[in-house]
């Protein structure tokens, strides 16, 4: 229903968020979990496979700890860097984090059922196996780089599902959406780093914004990559006909409605744990005493 291509926050890392300042985002997630208090939405997210990606992108969060002290402080975090980072991205976290930033009063009733009821049809459960499977198997750099270059052979050869997935993914606007949510990411990140107290003299918000806007095209490249080559993967066991009631069901109200609200979840997620992972940084930059 929804892929989110997330990216590494600064120009030059790869694709894939404590101090009081660090754990901002977190004192406004859900107190009450979705399985308690709405079981309806929770099975549609259930079903979706929402909660097994949140789990994921915990993990690709995790992994990006490495490179973020290599870039920034390098030797300097170590174990309690890592175990920050860890912290931030635990799967009860992340749970808490996308329900909190979920709008629960803009789906209706018909909505929730229409796309549960398709994802628990045998198709349904075909992608989104496909799509959980892909973006498990994404965690290694290397798969990625074996998926795109399938996606630059399928250009060259015209394969006609290109065509399916330049529709679905039109219909959706998961390019312009990614690419955005990536952006503000970035930017995110650096107001975290900035408000960490990582730099001495303080970057104005119209260079940070020049910064940011400079990268779109490089964004835009690798966001296109990714998104085709992830679908190509998380499809291969899917048949056209089950991909074009996939497109269909995106085009109904309840489609347009759920990919609306799953967006606006994960982009204020996203955006929160960007923060809280710059404002982490910064300790480390400064070099406090953690």
């Amino acid at each position: 229903m929804i892929h989110i291509v997330r990216k590494v926050l600064l120009r030059g890392f790869t694709l894939a968020a404590m101090m009081n300042i660090a754990l901002s985002s977190l004192a406004s997630a859900q107190d009450t979990p979705f399985e308690t208090h709405r079981p309806d939405l929770h099975r549609m997210l259930s079903a979706i496979g929402m909660y097994d990606i949140l789990t994921i992108m915990g993990t690709e969060g995790i992994n990006m700890a490495p490179e973020i002290e290599a870039q920034l402080f390098p030797g300097l975090g170590g174990t309690p860097w890592q175990e920050r980072v860890e912290q931030l991205h635990t799967p009860a976290e992340m749970t808490s984090l996308f329900e909190g930033a979920f709008d629960q009063n803009t789906l209706s009733e018909q909505h929730i059922t229409e796309v549960t009821t398709f994802a628990q049809t045998p198709a349904g459960l075909r992608i989104i196996t496909g799509e959980v499977a892909a973006r498990q198997t994404f965690l290694d750099q290397t798969e990625v780089e074996a998926a795109i270059e399938t996606f630059f052979a399928a250009v060259e050869a015209g394969d006609p599902r290109l065509e399916i997935l330049t529709r679905f993914n039109q219909i959706n606007g998961l390019v312009e959406r990614n690419v955005l949510g990536a952006l503000n990411l970035r930017l995110a990140f650096f107001n975290g780093l900035i408000d960490g107290g990582a730099f001495d003299n303080e970057m104005s918000e119209e260079m940070m914004l020049a910064e940011v806007w400079s990268q779109e095209a490089e964004v835009r490249r690798t966001t296109v990559e990714w998104l085709f080559a992830f679908q190509l993967l998380a499809y291969a066991q899917v048949t056209n006909a089950e991909l074009e009631s996939y497109v269909t069901l995106s085009e109904t109200e309840a489609g347009r409605a759920v990919n609306a609200a799953l967006f606006a979840a994960f982009d204020q997620m996203l955006a929160d744990l960007s923060y809280d992972t710059g404002a982490a940084a910064a300790i480390f930059i400064v070099g406090e005493d953690t």
